[in-house]
């Protein structure tokens, strides 16, 4: 698959794509990663992309055309056609939260072409023209897009095939469908014991179902106390065993 990232500050992302065990998915890549400057695409003496907001108001916004021929500049280079082509993603505010369905669908697709934003925000005429999804990372705002650029990225990444050093370790993880997209359990190593704390008997047991079922009960424990909408989803959608509701009952 392949992601073109619109930046104006594609040095951010450098050491991004070298570290970390995601790193082979762009080092071989399963995930190709593309950077592009739409100040490489503007006009005049300063390559300036961004002007005062017509209203006033305090800061700037991104200008329409630079990142136009931004935009064109890449369609280009991947050589779609127009049917077929990458969906341009923005990330705002107002758009649709990411959540581990939305990273499953994107780790299965072609790419995408993702729009980092700055400043005060877009000209809106670009954004009608040309934009196909917006997409939030929640309720809160960043200074630009990179850092939820880099968050998709890092999603996507670690469900290809061969990336994390156990295959199929991500099905164990939170909001997992394997794991009725419930969160994860406490997970524990060695000593055995920790500033007088010590690991559950049930992991030390060497009884594998035993230590299966702590691990369902953790997992329904640590869900129901801090997001009781994912058991009501699970239980909506007949994920929840008589064993489970058992646990939970116990619970309160």
């Amino acid at each position: 698959m392949r992601f073109d990232i619109i930046t104006l500050f594609p040095e951010l992302f450098a050491p991004f794509l070298a570290s970390g065990v995601t790193r082979r998915a762009y080092a071989s890549g399963q995930v190709d990663v593309h950077l592009w400057n739409p100040r490489d695409h503007a006009e005049g003496n300063y390559r300036r992309v961004d002007d005062r907001p017509f209203g006033g108001g305090p800061g700037m916004v991104m200008l329409a055309e630079p990142l136009a021929r931004c935009l064109a500049a890449i369609r280009a280079e991947r050589g779609e056609a127009v049917s077929a082509q990458a969906p341009l993603v923005l990330f705002s505010p107002i758009g649709e939260s990411l959540n581990h369905a939305a990273v499953e669908r994107w780790s299965a697709s072609t790419g995408a072409i993702l729009l980092c934003g700055r400043y005060e925000g877009i000209d809106q005429r670009f954004i009608d023209a040309h934009v196909d999804q917006q997409m939030s990372l929640g309720d809160f705002v960043l200074s630009g897009g990179e850092i939820a650029a880099m968050a998709l990225l890092d999603a996507v990444a670690r469900l290809q095939p061969g990336v994390l050093h156990a295959e199929g370790s991500h099905q164990l993880d939170s909001f997992n469908p394997a794991l009725d997209g419930l969160l994860d359990c406490p997970h524990y190593t060695r000593p055995e014991e920790w500033a007088g704390r010590a690991v559950p008997s049930a992991l030390m047991s060497g009884h594998h179902a035993q230590i299966e079922r702590w691990r369902r009960d953790q997992r329904l424990a640590v869900t129901a106390q801090h997001r009781p909408d994912l058991i009501e989803a699970a239980r909506r959608a007949g994920r929840l065993a008589p064993a489970d509701e058992a646990v939970l009952a116990k619970l309160g």
